[in-house]
């Protein structure tokens, strides 16, 4: 072919490109008008969940001294009911919509909208957190069971890195996804920033004495805990699964470390296992505790932190999980006595202000 026939052919296929532009110019404008749209649309939203938060706030103040006869008074029990029921679907309205990074998410990534506007895509990024958790708590396992028989600086060097790199990688993803509307409160994401904290500390722990008395009961942990997220994740994932499927959770909610309210029917049988490794870590601030107070070759700083460390993380845990037990107890249990006169009290309050 010619240049003249081929400045033809361009010159065609840039005019057939033209006319195919007008779609693509089309698609923007449409593009634009539809974001405009859904970006007011979210104000709109955001306006009506507030008004919607402050009736039910003035509701709540005006029955807040009946509150204590709910139990006795039918009617009041069902009002009781219909507010809570419509707190928690403006909470179901409110996870759908974008939220703050807040203060962490903007110090580690900035500004960056962080917001996956698409449920498949908040989803996706759920069961992403999933796999990633399952597949790095495998490697630790495998790793921590290797170094306690191969006594190498270097080996154990590396699983301290992965473990600073997983625990911040999790407060990470945690935070994202909190923004997406998972609900992580609490106990259980402070835990993730103190043990990130702790792991970096380990880095720099020097192969000394005190390193190498510890290492054996660490390496322990490391791998009992490594099996105890396993047991976890795979006894969580699927009790989620199936109270989703009932309604009764969440659908951003996730397997996290610890004993939760929604564990209580199928799960309790894990209780055990959470207990012993919480003590294994009071255990590790008890030996760390020893070696600092009363062996004088433990001169490095990182003995007296880790401890600390360990003893807040150990505390916590067993007052989280043990708070999360007793309240479950307590809402078996049948009505005390003293309970039985308040009752009575409440009912002749009740009778006479009728």
């Amino acid at each position: 072919m010619d240049l003249p026939e081929i400045l033809k052919t361009s010159s065609d296929d840039l005019d057939l490109l033209d006319s195919e532009f007008q779609r693509l110019d089309y698609a923007n404008r449409a593009y634009f008008k539809s974001l405009n749209e859904m970006l007011k649309n979210q104000n709109d939203c955001f306006k009506e969940i507030k008004h919607q938060k402050y009736r039910l706030s003035q509701i709540n103040d005006q029955l807040k001294r009946y509150k204590s006869y709910a139990n006795d008074n039918e009617e009041l029990s069902k009002i009781f009911k219909r507010i809570e029921q419509k707190t928690n679907q403006v909470k179901e309205i409110e996870d759908t919509l974008p939220k703050s990074n807040g203060f962490y998410l903007n110090l580690v990534l900035g500004s960056i909208n962080v917001n996956l506007l698409d449920r498949r895509q908040q989803f996706d990024y759920k069961e992403q957190y999933e796999r990633f958790k399952l597949s790095v708590t495998s490697v630790l396992l495998i790793t921590s069971f290797i170094n306690i028989f191969a006594e190498f600086r270097a080996l154990d060097s590396l699983l301290h890195f992965m473990l600073v790199w997983y625990h911040c990688t999790l407060t990470i993803r945690e935070s994202i996804l909190v923004v997406n509307g998972s609900r992580i409160k609490g106990w259980w994401r402070v835990i993730h920033f103190l043990t990130s904290i702790t792991t970096g500390v380990l880095v720099v722990w020097p192969d000394g004495y005190s390193y190498k008395k510890f290492r054996l009961q660490f390496l322990t942990y490391i791998c009992y805990t490594s099996f105890l997220q396993f047991l976890q994740y795979y006894y969580q994932y699927g009790c989620l699964y199936r109270l989703r499927a009932l309604g009764e959770r969440y659908s951003m909610d996730i397997t996290i470390h610890g004993f939760h309210s929604w564990m209580w029917k199928g799960l309790s049988f894990l209780l055990p296992f959470l207990f012993i490794g919480y003590c294994l870590q009071f255990y590790i601030f008890y030996t760390l505790y020893h070696m600092f107070m009363y062996d004088p070759e433990c001169t490095e700083w990182q003995v007296p932190v880790v401890c600390f460390m360990y003893l807040v993380i150990s505390l916590g845990n067993l007052a989280t999980t043990g708070l999360v037990v007793y309240q479950k107890i307590k809402n078996k249990n049948l009505i005390t006595p003293i309970k039985r006169i308040t009752r009575k009290i409440s009912r002749a309050v009740l009778t006479k202000e009728q």
